[in-house]
């Protein structure tokens, strides 16, 4: 019988692996609590419509990379390929407003959106994104920034370059988009076959295209710069005066528009070096009409999200230093068979004193125990054999230095507790 195999663009967390995905998350609810963010979880599957209306019905993520599929109840489901609409969805649904506002959260998990798969970015990959709900002010765009900047720093990594754009408001992005169709339109046979289709249904996409021909002609088109309003102009240097005050660096790039439609205002993306190539780590902006656009009041919002296995990848690439503790700080190892019952009754103690303890599940010899105690990392081995039962004496080894140390037995908890303590 064939052996099953994991689907294209996903993999297992596993090994080593692990304590990074760890040292991760607890350094984004860190940072998530510095600014006086609270968790929120929402379901993985969400209707379909949810993201339709949202993220954009144009995008590259509605119109390719969606899983989507009718359920027994013939509704169209999605898995969710972005964090935000379902936190906004919660967010009405649930009627955070009468919590009061400005309502600060963050969320972390699994997201799903078919493309190919490249480095740091898979079909099931994941998100740490944080939103602000409610405030309409500049200092929650610097706010929102800052957080990222905070993150980012926390993790030890230092070669990130910020990089910042306002899309102004409706009238400034309809002016802004005659103008590209005006430049393009002298150049559409040069675009690829995605750009053309863009020329016709979302204008602004065609600046977020990747692809060598099309960058270059990018380089002398319009920028949204030059057609922000007096009210957006103020606005977009009232947000790069905050950040300067907080020491924020940041890059100005006029091209850059984010690959949702949601977005108005200011957008902004960390960019970082990998290997031979230039990722975006992290991205987000203001989007204000979301909320309206799913039915509810006209609320502004803020936010940004960023992909955890590109970060991953950068860390290791840069070889971050992690805390790794090990899978059990303390291994009894019994010689004999009389030995199981003071083996049980340390492992039973320290347990309940919240000490990672393991002790021979595979009826192991003295050396293969010894071993596995030297494997799962333990600190400290405590060898119990008839010797030791009847003299009262137990072996303690220190993993560590080779150095083994007589305990009696009446006083060998207490011991390993002020050990672990040093």
């Amino acid at each position: 019988m064939s052996l099953i195999k994991r689907p294209k663009g996903t993999y297992d967390i596993i090994g080593e692996d692990v304590p990074f995905w760890h040292h991760f998350e607890n350094k984004a609810k860190e940072s998530a609590r510095v600014f006086g963010f609270e968790e929120i979880r929402t379901p993985i599957l969400e209707r379909t419509e949810l993201f339709k209306r949202s993220v954009g019905d144009e995008t590259d993520i509605v119109q390719k990379e969606m899983y989507t599929f009718d359920d027994k109840g013939k509704r169209s489901m999605t898995m969710r390929p972005e964090g935000t609409a379902s936190v906004i969805r919660a967010f009405l649904e649930n009627n955070l407003m009468s919590l009061g506002l400005p309502q600060k959260v963050f969320y972390m998990g699994p997201m799903f959106r078919y493309e190919k798969p490249q480095t740091g970015r898979y079909r099931q990959f994941h998100q740490f994104g944080v939103e602000i709900i409610g405030s309409a002010s500049s200092k929650a765009d610097t706010e929102i920034i800052w957080q990222a900047k905070y993150l980012i720093e926390s993790l030890h990594l230092h070669n990130y370059n910020f990089q910042l754009n306002h899309l102004g408001c409706s009238s400034d992005r309809k002016k802004y988009k005659d103008a590209l169709k005006e430049y393009y339109q002298e150049h559409y046979d040069s675009l690829c076959e995605d750009c053309k289709v863009r020329y016709e249904n979302n204008i602004l996409r065609l600046l977020d295209c990747k692809k060598p021909q099309d960058e270059e002609l990018k380089e002398k088109a319009p920028k949204m710069t030059d057609f922000l309003c007096d009210h957006c102009s103020s606005e977009y240097q009232e947000i790069k005066r905050e950040l300067k005050q907080l020491s924020i660096e940041f890059e100005e790039n006029p091209f850059l528009v984010r690959g949702l439609d949601y977005y108005t205002g200011m957008v902004f993306e960390v960019k970082y070096p990998y290997a031979d190539t230039v990722l975006d780590i992290l991205g987000g902006g203001r989007y204000d009409h979301v909320i309206s656009e799913l039915g509810g009041k006209d609320i502004p919002a803020v936010g940004y999200a960023c992909g955890i296995e590109r970060i991953l990848a950068i860390m290791k690439e840069e070889e971050v230093e992690i805390k790794v503790k090990p899978l059990s700080e303390i291994f009894v190892l019994g010689m004999c068979e009389e030995a199981e019952a003071f083996v049980m009754k340390i492992v039973r103690f320290l347990r309940r004193k919240g000490i990672s303890v393991e002790h021979d599940l595979m009826g192991r010899g003295l050396k293969s125990q010894m071993k596995y105690a030297s494997k799962i990392g333990a600190k400290f081995t405590i060898i119990i054999g008839n010797e030791e039962i009847n003299n009262g004496i137990y072996v303690v080894k220190d993993m560590e230095t080779g150095n083994q140390t007589s305990v009696e037995s009446s006083w060998i908890e207490n011991y390993i507790m002020d050990k672990l303590e040093e």
